[in-house]
């Protein structure tokens, strides 16, 4: 009886596959603007509260954070590090929101996953599929955490978000410091946060 109680606590709290992770994350948001006249409207505020519902839990945003900023983030405080870490979770939930304030009925298409066993990354490969225009190419790579798998990448036709993240960032800071930057991208977030206010 207590190994059937075993097994079965086993099997519920199995961790996801990347493939499942992603597949499953996407079903949900996909499903959720379809079933929302607001958002397939344009509400920010609803797309928003999608995008942080469904999509952020799923990231590791201090891994990112990390790798875009490289060598500057062990020369930062944790006052900057905090900071950055802040502004450029708020800049990528902009993006994400943005994005599926577009979604019209585009069909995504999962490419073969394999995946060694033990591996502790993974490369999880798609096309997103677009009436009447060509498929874009898009890869979400994850990490292996102690309760879940985690995006730490994606890479839209062969462009990597870190890397476009750090050779933006990179010069920045090499000019005028991380401050100067956490300054930028707060002042940038609280733009486009008060244009969608105007906005509703």
């Amino acid at each position: 009886m207590m190994l059937s109680i075993i097994s079965f606590s086993a099997i519920c709290f199995a961790m996801d596959t990347p493939e499942e992770l992603v597949k499953k994350t996407a079903d949900e948001v996909i499903a959720a603007i379809k079933n929302d006249k607001d958002i397939q409207a344009g509400d920010q505020e609803k797309i928003f509260a999608l995008a942080e519902e469904k999509i952020v839990p799923n990231f590791n945003f201090e891994k990112i954070s990390r790798m875009v900023l490289g060598k500057n983030w062990t020369k930062a405080t944790p006052e900057q590090k905090a900071a950055f870490q802040t502004e450029f979770r708020t800049l990528l939930i902009r993006t994400y929101a943005s994005a599926l304030s577009k979604y019209k009925n585009q069909v995504i298409e999962y490419k073969p996953f394999r995946m060694e066993d033990g591996a502790n990354t993974a490369s999880v490969k798609t096309e997103i599929v677009q009436p009447g225009g060509q498929p874009i190419a898009v890869s979400y790579t994850l990490e292996k955490q102690s309760d879940a798998w985690k995006v730490y990448d994606i890479v839209i036709e062969g462009v990597s978000l870190v890397t476009n993240y750090r050779s933006q960032f990179a010069q920045e800071v090499r000019t005028n410091g991380l401050d100067s930057l956490n300054k930028k991208l707060a002042e940038k977030n609280k733009a486009a946060l008060a244009k969608t206010a105007n906005k509703s």
